[in-house]
């Protein structure tokens, strides 16, 4: 039986404070509720924050990611390569392009894609006559994905890196001695962003492209707004003040001013939020540190500085235990925690293994790092409003349960 008396816990939360109301509502009480300037001063609080020379505001992440993937030339019969473990808006965006999917393998102690199945990936395409078009790696639970790597891969076959930075905002990592923040596109051609509830800040729902190009981001802002533009220096006529021009097939992906007073408002908060996920994370690997019999946290990658959009654990595999019953095992934790009103969450269900890919003939690969991440991973409650004793509680239920 679940305690009424408990205060429950989910697995992420978004932090509205009343400074966070009263930007809403003075965009309410403005003349613009889309498209206004609070869209552009959002767009230049995630170029500051993430270091890119542009930002392209959008409706949500998954837009966002669809629109990178036209952007970088996404068409029929093309491939894309990321991982098997993220949310299957990362693969869908390559098939909305017309594009089909190859999937990588994760190190299922970091949950990243590896770079030894990536060049699988590009040598399986290779020996079909092709070469991606597009290669995705995510930034899983706030950890960038081995992106210098992935750069370098991607150079050597013609392909343009898309970051998919839903969960890594705030994070840094380093290279060389010299440290680069998530979505700079330091390493990437384009990086998307989201901004659903539980992300490190939040528009209610929304998005974004950050790149340095400067022929992408115009090529982002015609196709988010139906691929129209009223730039006088493109029209093929000049019919008077009202006149605009389609040049280009795009879709209408614009986020409001209303979403974006919301999330420049969240924007200022953006190094505090994370500064707490990050000391929330510490007090966790303290409690679970000497238990790696029972349960095992994510390993961040060394010079990486994780902004823990998620805070994941394994539930460690005994000796000689097949991943069905360690499976098991995360079910009666993830149960006995609902008991106790901590909900967590399984990220993410294996893209791979969908029904709705295989029946069009992709997610075929064998990709055992995948399978035993997707047996063993639990996110526990992991956001900003929690408090040390919250942390406390989450860590006493899981020992006491696993």
């Amino acid at each position: 039986m679940v305690n009424e008396d408990l205060k429950p816990l989910p697995y992420g939360r978004q932090t509205i404070e009343d400074d966070d109301v009263d930007a809403v509502v003075r965009a309410l009480r403005s003349d613009f509720l889309t498209q206004g300037p609070a869209v552009k001063r959002f767009e230049e609080a995630l170029s500051a924050a993430t270091g890119a020379k542009y930002a392209v505001a959008v409706s949500n992440g998954t837009a966002a990611l669809h629109l990178a993937c036209l952007a970088a030339g996404v068409r029929e019969g093309d491939v894309g390569i990321t991982s098997s473990i993220t949310f299957v808006a990362s693969a869908n965006a390559v098939r909305y392009a017309g594009g089909t999917v190859k999937f990588c393998d994760v190190d299922p102690d970091t949950s990243l894609l590896t770079l030894a199945s990536l060049e699988e990936r590009v040598a399986e395409c290779a020996r079909a006559g092709k070469t991606p078009k597009v290669i995705l790696p995510v930034d899983m639970t706030g950890a960038p994905a081995d992106l210098p790597g992935v750069q370098r891969i991607a150079k050597r076959t013609g392909a343009l890196v898309i970051e998919d930075a839903a969960h890594s905002l705030g994070a840094t990592y380093a290279v060389g001695g010299q440290t680069f923040r998530a979505a700079s596109c330091a390493h990437a051609d384009m990086a998307i962003l989201s901004f659903h509830p539980v992300k490190h800040v939040t528009t209610g729902e929304g998005g974004a492209i950050t790149t340095n190009d400067e022929g992408l981001f115009k090529e982002l802002c015609d196709l988010r707004t139906h691929g129209i533009t009223k730039d006088p220096a493109r029209l093929e006529r000049q019919d008077g003040p009202w006149y605009y021009e389609q040049h280009t097939l795009g879709f209408n992906y614009r986020i409001t001013d209303v979403q974006c007073a919301l999330g420049e408002s969240q924007m200022k908060k953006l190094e505090r939020f994370v500064a707490r996920r990050r000391a929330i994370a510490a007090r966790y690997d303290a409690a679970f540190a000497g238990q790696s019999e029972r349960v095992r946290p994510l390993r961040v990658r060394d010079g990486v500085a994780s902004a823990y959009h998620l805070y994941v654990v394994r539930v460690a595999a005994r000796p000689g235990e097949a991943l069905v019953s360690v499976a098991a095992r995360r079910k009666a934790l993830y149960l006995a925690l609902a008991e106790k009103k901590i909900y967590t969450q399984v990220h993410y269900i294996p893209v791979h293994a969908q029904p709705d890919f295989k029946r069009h003939g992709m997610g075929t690969e064998a990709l055992p790092g995948v399978d035993a991440y997707y047996a063993s991973c639990l996110s526990l409650p992991m956001f900003p409003g929690m408090t040390d004793a919250d942390v406390d509680r989450v860590v006493a239920a899981v020992l006491g349960a696993v």
